[in-house]
């Protein structure tokens, strides 16, 4: 059971930062870097470390240039926008402080000692998790960034990749979203008129953003965070235990964010899901990310799978 397919990119390290860079995290923490870890999982070309000060203090950095990834800084500054906002019993690691020379961004977090959840998902660990996503989603509920962007707006684009692929339907399309296009377009669009609410969304909850810690369950990168409905991100999860070999099926009934919520508005995120990894897989790899489209590709696998089996169709 499992996906071999991880979530995990190429990543700088310390000392590939900029010297500039490096001091001005330093002059963040008032000591500098003795040592830095490398962490795993996550795209993101740039440094994600647990990080050892001279003084004592361990921190987790996270940082990157327009050098490694053009569009990462301004992921990152969006990043820092959303957690510098989220009220202090969000089980969310504490921001300490931001560096951005225009060029070059740095973010230094708490560290949490904690690890990810086992790959693949463990029973215990993933119902642990999905309870906690549910606590999580009602602390973030009224939003507390009042500046997130409007889910109906903000994954529109997701939503519509079945429509795109459908005006330019690629000729290695899978046979059975090639026959079903038509539907599958209108069924991930009609996602949109459910989506909206006021919960701050993570919006990309899986395995590797997520820390293990004691009895706590810490959420990690939130570029992507939106202002939704509040199943969101536990269907979101309930994805990414598909991705790993589980069903979720099981999961939805019951569940209190899921529950009540009708059948087919799940099954049209799922296909919106569906759809982008579909259309997203397919696009060159972007510059530092060599193995973002394979992890696309094989989520779009297993997310599929998952919609075919909801529909039912031949």
């Amino acid at each position: 059971m499992g996906n071999q397919h991880v979530a995990a990119g190429v990543r700088a390290r310390w000392h590939d930062l900029p010297e500039r860079v490096r001091s001005g995290i330093d002059g963040l923490l008032g000591s500098p870097v003795v040592d830095a870890v490398n962490q795993a999982g996550g795209f993101s070309p740039g440094l994600a470390a647990r990080v050892r000060c001279a003084d004592g203090t361990r921190v987790f950095v996270k940082a990157v240039g327009t050098p490694l990834n053009h569009d990462s800084p301004a992921i990152h500054r969006a990043e820092a926008e959303v957690t510098r906002q989220l009220p202090a019993d969000a089980p969310v690691p504490r921001l300490r402080g931001t560096y951005d020379d225009g060029d070059w961004v740095a973010m230094v977090f708490d560290e949490i000692d904690g690890r990810m959840p086992h790959d693949p998902w463990r029973t215990d660990e993933f119902e642990r998790v999905l309870a906690a996503v549910t606590r999580l989603s009602r602390t973030l509920t009224p939003c507390p960034v009042p500046d997130a962007p409007p889910a109906n707006t903000a994954i529109r684009d997701t939503m519509l990749s079945y429509r795109e692929l459908e005006r330019h339907p690629p000729d290695d399309l899978d046979p059975w979203e090639a026959r079903h296009l038509p539907e599958l377009a209108a069924l991930a669009e009609s996602a949109l008129e459910h989506v909206d609410g006021d919960t701050l969304v993570h919006f990309d909850l899986r395995a590797d953003n997520i820390l293990l810690a004691g009895d706590d369950v810490w959420f990690v990168d939130w570029p992507w965070a939106v202002r939704g409905a509040a199943w969101i991100d536990s269907v979101a999860l309930l994805k990414n235990a598909a991705f790993h070999g589980h069903d979720p099926e099981p999961y939805l009934s019951g569940h209190p964010l899921v529950d009540g919520l009708a059948p087919e508005v799940v099954t049209a995120f799922v296909a919106g899901m569906a759809g982008f990894f579909a259309e997203a897989s397919r696009r060159p790899a972007p510059p530092g990310l060599p193995t973002l489209r394979a992890f696309q590709g094989a989520q779009h696998a297993s997310t599929l799978a998952w919609l075919r089996r909801r529909l039912g169709r031949p």
